[in-house]
């Protein structure tokens, strides 16, 4: 069974979020997700507070965090209070850092330093001792519960560890070859751990616009693959083309950089190198009908959640039509 998320963009008014994630729930929504970029954008955790107490079923959190903008000790103490604020309705994606840590200058965290903070983070939340590289073991005590992890990931390495350590993995693109490579990968950490792969959480986070104008449809989402750009760049700094399919790494050549004041914006001047063809491979536009069909493949191939980066202007009428003519269908299913 495939379940749909929206991520939103914190900006004000915050009554703007919590209208639009109690929309999502109302049109059958099962996820609510929050960009972590707090110099971008407002802080996220007191949104998804107000998130947490105008809903009552769906699953929120952050997608994604980070572990070197939120120190993991803080992090757990952040989650096991939304936890206990929305009845264990909390799940947490986190990465190794884009935005929020470039427009301060920093560089990504170590994939060694990610592995770290997720295992303080879930120790820390279920209320157990957590064992830190330079400090004594520390407890959250009051803290109780489960967090589920979910992990960012591109490059062979970091799908593995998802694969080893997390609860699902954050895939952005919805090319049915790219997520197959990707899902070979995590599955192999998985196996290696001795993890249950059919408890395994699998998210395609993407932007999507239903609409028959495909030109229009084209420029609502166009952001999106450049966006990815940052972490095509970033995989070519660490691998070799040839370890790496054409598919995810040939458009950026003619790519001409990155305003991160631009970021997750439609219109950004940095996007204009994205061809039509590549938004098609990587994001969910067209008619309702056109945007079922490539959803249902997803699911084939062992997607279970469908997120999408919930950016355009006519926020409303997205959510309107995925709720009365793209998610129905899958929940008769």
């Amino acid at each position: 069974m495939i379940e749909f998320g929206i991520t939103l963009k914190p900006d004000p008014p915050s009554s703007r979020i919590v209208e639009l994630t109690r929309m999502a729930e109302a049109q059958g929504f099962s996820y609510g997700w929050l960009f972590d970029s707090h110099l971008l954008w407002m802080e996220p955790y007191p949104l998804l507070t107000l998130m947490a107490l105008n809903t009552t079923r769906m699953r929120l959190g952050t997608c994604v965090t980070n572990p070197s903008t939120r120190d993991p000790s803080v992090t757990a103490s952040v989650f096991a209070t939304l936890n206990e604020i929305s009845g264990g309705r909390m799940i947490m994606g986190i990465g190794r850092g884009d935005s929020a840590v470039r427009v301060i200058g920093k560089k990504p965290d170590s994939l060694a330093t990610m592995e770290q903070a997720i295992s303080e983070i879930r120790a820390l939340t279920a209320g157990q001792v957590a064992h830190v590289n330079t400090l004594p073991p520390i407890q959250i005590k009051w803290a109780s519960g489960r967090l589920p992890i979910l992990v960012a990931a591109y490059g062979p390495k970091v799908l593995r560890l998802a694969g080893r350590v997390g609860d699902g993995v954050v895939l952005q693109f919805t090319d049915p070859h790219l997520i197959k490579w990707c899902l070979t990968f995590v599955r192999e950490g998985c196996e290696e751990a001795g993890r249950d792969w059919s408890q395994f959480h699998v998210m395609c986070a993407t932007a999507s616009y239903v609409s028959d104008d495909l030109t229009r449809a084209c420029s609502e989402v166009r952001w999106f693959p450049a966006l990815v750009s940052n972490h095509v760049v970033d995989l070519l700094s660490r691998y070799s083309t040839a370890d790496l399919p054409p598919e995810l790494t040939s458009y950026v050549r003619n790519r001409p950089g990155y305003n991160y004041q631009e970021h997750v914006q439609i219109g950004a001047s940095h996007a204009d190198f994205v061809t039509d063809d590549v938004v098609s491979h990587f994001c969910v536009i067209g008619p309702a009908a056109l945007c079922r069909e490539r959803i249902q493949e997803l699911s084939k191939i062992g997607v279970n959640e469908f997120n999408i980066y919930l950016m355009t202007g006519d926020k409303e009428r997205m959510l309107e039509v995925y709720g009365k003519e793209i998610i129905p269908a899958f929940a008769r299913a």
